[in-house]
């Protein structure tokens, strides 16, 4: 009887695993929120076994909050991309906030601000990755200042504003049901509008061709 040779399975170096631990951490945090990542999760979906998890991340809570880190670090370059003109970029937030896309990022927004009230390290972590958020935002509006494209003498006041409309639809995002009305599913981008300067409608025409790509992204 001829045998059949051992199967032989790669080891991954530990910072590969790692990363691969926290994505899939981050996965489930989109997907079911923070609560849902526990180490049988984490290793189901991987298909390993609890223990390896536990190697590396020994308290789940770590892992959580690296999860939300990598969610929302992914996140950040889906609503404020790096390439592109300062309009385009822009276009691309309201339409990514907008959208489908941003409603999973927006329910764990609200489950990380709801949870950092018992988890101070989370909480810790949230306002660093709100920083980045508005540190990124308000380099946007100030190369679009630079470029003429848009009109603020206070690009921190404009990137704010923006954030609280991207908030205030995000706090919706667990609601039942759609509601359609105008005034609502383009908030963001009126808010925008108004405190970059712009003329009405004028970044709502730029966006609109970008909102069926927004909604697939993630």
């Amino acid at each position: 009887m001829v045998s059949s040779p051992a199967t032989s399975r790669v080891r991954k170096q530990p910072e590969e695993r790692r990363a691969e631990i926290v994505g899939e951490a981050a996965r489930i945090a989109l997907a079911d929120g923070l609560e849902g990542i526990t180490v049988r999760a984490v290793a189901e979906g991987l298909g390993v076994r609890p223990g390896l998890i536990s190697h590396y991340f020994p308290i789940t809570e770590g892992l959580v909050i690296e999860a939300f880190v990598r969610a929302v670090t992914d996140e950040r370059e889906l609503l404020v991309p790096e390439d592109g003109d300062p309009m385009t970029r822009m276009a691309h937030l309201v339409a990514y906030a907008e959208g489908d896309a941003g409603r999973d990022a927006a329910r764990l927004w609200l489950n990380a601000r709801h949870l950092c009230r018992f988890t101070p390290a989370l909480g810790d972590a949230l306002l660093e990755q709100e920083e980045l958020d508005r540190n990124r935002l308000t380099a946007l509006i100030e190369a679009g200042v630079a470029a003429g494209e848009f009109r603020t003498d206070d690009p921190f006041g404009a990137c704010v504003r923006i954030l609280v409309a991207v908030d205030g639809v995000g706090a919706y995002a667990n609601n039942v049901g759609t509601f359609t009305d105008e005034s609502f599913t383009r908030f963001v981008t009126d808010v925008a509008e108004q405190s970059l300067g712009l003329h009405a409608r004028e970044l709502h025409a730029v966006a609109a061709p970008l909102r069926g790509s927004a909604t697939d992204e993630g």
